[in-house]
């Protein structure tokens, strides 16, 4: 059949496929202009970038100081609860210090 001589059931199938075909390229433009969706994906996608990189460095961090840290902790609060007479001694020192500096610039 040439163009001239389609059926009415051939025209109707066109019809249908070429209404799908614009209400398929209507939406997709309708989500290309929608800002505010789009606004939120982007939001979205750096908050997941942004944990990733704070995950990243927090792991490094602790791998680079993790027992260090605490063991010195550690080891300052043993220290201070075995010598109480000595820290209470130093404390009262730099108290004394801070004092008399805060005298002298009056």
């Amino acid at each position: 059949m040439t163009e001239q001589q389609r059926s009415p059931e051939e025209i109707r199938d066109d019809i249908e496929q070429t209404r799908e075909e614009l209400g398929d390229t209507a939406a997709a433009l309708a989500e290309k202009t929608d800002v505010k969706k789009q606004a939120k994906a982007k939001v979205s996608e750096v908050k997941e970038k942004a944990t990733a990189k704070k995950d990243e460095v927090a792991g490094k961090a602790q791998a680079a100081a993790p027992d260090s840290a605490g063991a010195a902790v550690e080891r300052a609060q043993r220290f201070a609860s075995d010598n109480p007479t000595v820290v209470a001694a130093g404390a009262a020192l730099l108290v004394g210090f801070v004092l008399g500096r805060r005298r002298s610039r009056r």
